[in-house]
């Protein structure tokens, strides 16, 4: 059965923190997804068979969407489940009618910045010191993807 999305509830956030927890060396807290949600951003979950993949964030804004948050289960990782994931994610942010989507990446995530590269991301500018690491701070990649 193919994967397919639907919108992410409350009653998830368990299976989404386990996921969260296992593939993020710095991952979301049940507040961040709670307030994603009441914020009402679009809080994907990505499934097949009743089997959770993924999930993924969405921020509109006035004429483009910010990607909070992309993340595919560690077992499911390497077999085209997170680009296939991005691609869903790309046709809801085209349906939302605006011009772009950004979202920030660890430069030390090559995987991550190879699948947003592969699916048509450029690099904006580098935010300084952005995201906690074990030895302090980590830069963040600034990356577009113009719809």
């Amino acid at each position: 059965m193919k994967p397919a999305l639907r919108d992410l509830v409350i009653a998830d956030l368990d299976n989404v923190l386990s996921i969260e927890q296992r593939v993020h060396a710095h991952p979301w807290t049940r507040g961040n997804f709670l307030d994603a949600l009441k914020s009402d951003y679009v809080c994907q979950v990505y499934e097949a068979q009743g089997k959770m993949l993924g999930y993924a964030v969405l921020m509109p804004a006035v004429d483009e969407v910010h990607l909070l948050n992309i993340s595919i289960g560690a077992e499911y990782q390497r077999q085209g489940m997170g680009s296939a994931l991005l691609d869903e994610m790309l046709n809801v942010a085209r349906d939302l009618n605006v011009q772009r989507v950004i979202l920030e990446v660890r430069p030390s995530n090559m995987a991550a910045l190879g699948l947003y590269r592969k699916a048509g991301f450029s690099e904006l500018a580098v935010r300084r010191g952005y995201y906690p690491a074990a030895n302090g701070r980590e830069d963040a990649i600034v990356m577009e993807c113009r719809l």
